[in-house]
């Protein structure tokens, strides 16, 4: 089976400078994730510097089909140490994540890694290379579906130095955490946001130095299709819902047209839920054999503001909210059958003029995604 990687991560700057010394590097292959880490010693301009040049020169050259072991040979010649205190001026974890399941993993000096499995720690091996008189740890393993990996910089593992706890948060007390996070967060940007969270409580709003989480859930392939708006020919109706019936994801349908479409075609009952009104949203609708069925327009527009945002703690049972929960917690693919036809009810004057944008809407919603992993298609009718 293909496994989806889902990747997110969070960084927080050290208070006082305007850029932070960590950097992450996420490149997606046709079989493959890549996911690197880097930690610029310090924090600040020159520390950015680092971090950049360290996740460029790596990623760059995964995804261009160098071999690991030249990647890490570059990295480690190329990056300097401190002559004063013997240690490197930037650190750094690398990953290469298969979708078939295996996991390529080097640490050089960064804490190590959390792997999670059904909320408990999962050991693995690690055996020292030495690279040019370094020691970088590698790693090799298998993940499946529900697994968490969590690479974090040292400032995370810090966090509340001198403030709330005297000596850090300490690496032993993240695991505890993330071993109870893990089983109620569902996706990574939502894992790497809470973990983020906590650290910035712990420094008190003032972050005493740059601090990074990247959160890796693996999933198993989670298909959505979505439709929305009617097809441009009336007289392919039928067709097209036969075809979006037979399709192997969950059916959303947004929009009162589509829906009555459906209804019409399917020859099933559409029964709108009033249990729930919210005054920003239309209520949302039930018909056997589809997930979810919203209005158009208006609850899409609520659902790219929901996730531009980062409003992801998914409070409320309106249509918006639920769909965007569906978007990010339990779809890997999406596949969203757009229909051009001009819909009259978006042509009213007195209606808001983003009404008559709906392609508009349902581009930035699939950039949106795409920027978080998901994987999406557009199917103009």
């Amino acid at each position: 089976m293909s496994l989806f990687i889902d990747v997110a991560f969070q960084s927080l700057t050290k208070h006082g400078e305007e850029l932070c010394g960590d950097r992450v590097e996420i490149a997606r292959l046709p079989d493959s994730t890549i996911v690197v880490l880097a930690d610029g010693l310090g924090s600040g301009v020159k520390a950015n510097i680092l971090a950049t040049l360290t996740t460029k020169i790596s990623s760059t050259m995964l995804k261009e089909g160098g071999d690991i072991y030249e990647t890490l040979d570059t990295i480690i010649n190329t990056l300097p140490v401190c002559k004063v205190r013997k240690i490197a001026y930037c650190t750094f974890t690398l990953m290469k994540i298969y979708d078939d399941g295996r996991v390529y993993v080097a640490e050089y000096d960064n804490p190590p890694m959390f792997i999670i499995r059904e909320g408990r720690k999962l050991e693995i091996f690690k055996k020292e290379l030495k690279i040019n008189g370094r020691a970088v740890y590698e790693s090799k393993f298998y993940v499946k579906p529900g697994d968490v990996l969590t690479v974090v910089s040292d400032g995370v593992v810090h966090a509340g130095l001198g403030n709330i706890m005297n000596l850090g948060w300490k690496w032993e007390n993240v695991m505890d955490y993330l071993e109870r996070s893990t089983l109620n967060i569902q996706d990574a940007q939502g894992l790497s946001k809470d973990l983020a969270e906590v650290c910035e409580d712990l420094y008190g709003g003032r972050p005493g130095d740059d601090a990074t989480i990247v959160a890796i859930k693996i999933k198993a392939p989670e298909h959505i299709d979505l439709f929305t708006g009617p097809p441009k020919d009336k007289n392919r109706d039928g067709e097209i819902i036969e075809e979006f019936m037979k399709s192997s994801g969950k059916k959303i349908i947004c929009g009162g047209t589509a829906a009555n479409i459906a209804q019409r075609e399917l020859n099933r009952q559409l029964k709108v839920d009033l249990d729930y009104i919210c005054e920003e949203v239309p209520p949302t609708a039930s018909m056997e054999g589809i997930y979810l069925i919203t209005e158009g327009v208006i609850t899409l527009n609520k659902v790219v503001e929901i996730i531009k945002e980062g409003k992801l703690n998914f409070i409320g049972e309106d249509g918006a909210t639920k769909l965007a929960r569906i978007l990010i917690n339990d779809c890997t693919h999406l596949r969203i059958w757009v229909g051009k036809a001009v819909n009259p009810a978006h042509q009213n004057p007195d209606l808001p003029m983003d009404l008559g944008i709906k392609l508009k809407l349902i581009k930035e919603l699939a950039e949106l995604l795409e920027k978080v992993g998901k994987k999406v298609e557009i199917k103009e009718l």
